[in-house]
């Protein structure tokens, strides 16, 4: 049973159906959730005349900041599940990948949008193929939007 379940979060609000089945299964099983949010990586801000308004590091600390913001909201989300955050910058299947890895997650917990055919996406579909432990997809109902 999963007890250390990795949840991958964009900065769109994930879909209810998502939020209660990660909820459900880590209250079942006991688990801790870490909700991951991946940033691409920051660069340099420059206004429309190319002066800087922003260092990437500056920029990267602002992602950051924002991230945590959303994490945040989503763990209240989890009532009555531990949950830990973390933000990682970078290609997002391989920092889901290493943050599993760095956390023991024994579980990807993945929302992936809904779609008129179930084939899952660029980062679900690496996953899938590379991860060394189970990945759940789980898909919006049809109630929550379509792409």
């Amino acid at each position: 049973m999963a007890k250390r379940i990795l949840a991958p979060v964009s900065m769109h609000a994930p879909a209810d159906s998502f939020l209660t089945a990660v909820a459900d299964l880590a209250r079942g099983a006991g688990a801790t959730v870490r909700l991951l949010h991946v940033a691409p990586l920051s660069e340099s801000v420059t206004d429309a005349s190319g002066r800087l308004i922003a260092y990437s590091d500056q920029e990267t600390l602002r992602l950051d900041a924002e991230a945590r913001d959303h994490l945040e909201t989503i763990a209240a989300m989890l009532d009555g599940v531990p949950v830990e955050r973390a933000v990682r910058f970078g290609d997002p299947a391989r920092e889901i990948a290493a943050e599993a890895a760095e956390f023991g997650a024994d579980l990807i917990a993945l929302g992936v949008r809904r779609r008129r055919h179930f084939l899952p996406g660029r980062v679900a579909g690496q996953l899938l193929r590379r991860a060394e432990i189970p990945v759940m997809l789980f898909r919006a109902g049809a109630h929550e939007g379509e792409d």
